[in-house]
């Protein structure tokens, strides 16, 4: 029988930002959560999760600068769990420019598929990778602000941060 390697660490950290607490979990291959610790989803530590000692040091960085209107677009790794399609989807919200936003159904016509508007919607919800992924930047047809799992007023303050909302 062969042996059965160690598992992978997960590293998690609290970082501190103006717009609350984030909880930023990664491995060796990515980001797995950024999460709004007041939000819908807050994190709940795994039993076998470490305390960040550095790994998660460059996350750390680029979401501060984010926060202080120095970087408008990551660079980091990220490797959130979903099915293919919301692995699409995450892929194609990251396409999303500082500053915009687009609808669902324009991602769902994005992806050659336009009757998908609300699995789009429901994967674009089910992102745990906030910021980086920027399923902020996603509103409903009628540039309402719909569903976040930081809550709606955060991502009100997001998209004001970025300049896509003036009001």
């Amino acid at each position: 029988m062969p042996a059965s390697r160690p598992a992978e660490p997960t590293w998690y950290t609290i970082l501190d930002t103006p717009f609350g607490a984030l909880c930023i979990v990664g491995t060796a291959q990515g980001l797995t959560h950024v999460e709004f610790q007041d939000g819908q989803r807050p994190v709940r530590q795994g039993p076998d999760w470490q305390e960040d000692q550095g790994v998660l040091e460059e996350a750390r960085k680029q979401l501060m600068e984010y926060f202080e209107r120095r970087r408008q677009r990551f660079t980091l790794p990220v490797a959130p769990g979903g099915t293919p399609f919301q692995q699409r989807v995450w892929r194609e919200l990251q396409q999303i420019p500082w500053g915009t936003t687009t609808t669902y159904r324009e991602i769902a016509e994005r992806l050659g598929q336009p009757a998908a508007v609300r699995a789009v919607g429901h994967a674009n919800g089910r992102n745990p990778v906030a910021i980086v992924i920027p399923c902020h930047r996603v509103v409903g047809a009628n540039g309402h602000l719909t569903g976040y799992a930081g809550g709606i007023a955060t991502k009100r303050r997001l998209l004001q941060h970025e300049g896509a909302l003036l009001v």
